[in-house]
């Protein structure tokens, strides 16, 4: 078996998911102004690599936790139809190389799986590996996470378990591939055959000119 692992944000896309699902939410009136720009803050600690994800999903996803869930199905499958106009078609390719390959594919993600799966199947990525948020006995979300967040050395413990469930542990994996922009990937980047970096931040690309590892760019 031979393997292709994708990173999303800056990765497969030139932007951030949970960025222009704030957005998106707030054109609707379902967050307050207040809200992007502590988002962004958060995510300027995450590039810093010092976000706390368990305390930034509970900002994030526990802002929803007011909105029925029927209500926020709708809004979801309303941004999941602007998705494909924001790809950029060298994603696409990368991902369509892959799988004419015949390399079993998946998004591995920190973003949480409700905004991370409209993006992977519009990239063609059935298989999602993403943050699990939890939901209240009446659906609604609740802020917290089941189990682990798919973050830092996390990505790889659900990597494993992904393929746990297919009968297959590492030494089962032929060849393998993680494109990620971010050296908070690092644990599964040496985790795999073949890491490439790609639109890297300052870290990762010096860690990658050094070990030699290919490095791509991928634009809008």
């Amino acid at each position: 078996m031979q393997i292709a692992l994708f990173d999303l944000d800056h990765t497969l896309i030139p932007f951030d998911s949970g960025a222009v699902f704030t957005r998106f939410l707030a054109e609707h009136g379902a967050l307050p102004a207040s809200f992007e720009p502590q988002y962004l803050d958060y995510c300027r600690q995450y590039a810093a690599g010092q976000v706390d994800m368990v305390e930034m999903h509970r900002f994030t996803v526990g802002a929803l936790a007011v909105h029925a869930p029927a209500r926020l199905q709708a809004w979801l499958r309303d941004f999941a139809a602007r998705i494909p106009a924001l790809l950029p078609p060298a994603s696409r390719a990368l991902v369509r190389e892959h799988q004419a390959a015949g390399h079993l594919c998946a998004l591995v993600t920190a973003t949480t799986r409700f905004v991370a799966e409209p993006f992977g199947h519009a990239l063609g990525l059935a298989e999602v590996l993403a943050t699990e948020p939890a939901y209240d006995a009446l659906g609604h979300c609740t802020g917290e996470i089941v189990g682990e967040p798919c973050f830092r050395e996390h990505k790889r413990s659900h990597v494993q378990a992904w393929l746990a469930r297919r009968g297959v542990g590492w030494p089962g994996v032929a060849r393998s591939w993680f494109y990620s922009d971010s050296a908070n990937d690092m644990p599964l980047l040496l985790a795999v055959s073949d890491p490439v970096a790609v639109n890297p931040d300052p870290v990762l690309l010096a860690h990658a000119q050094s070990a030699g590892w290919p490095v791509r760019r991928i634009g809008g």
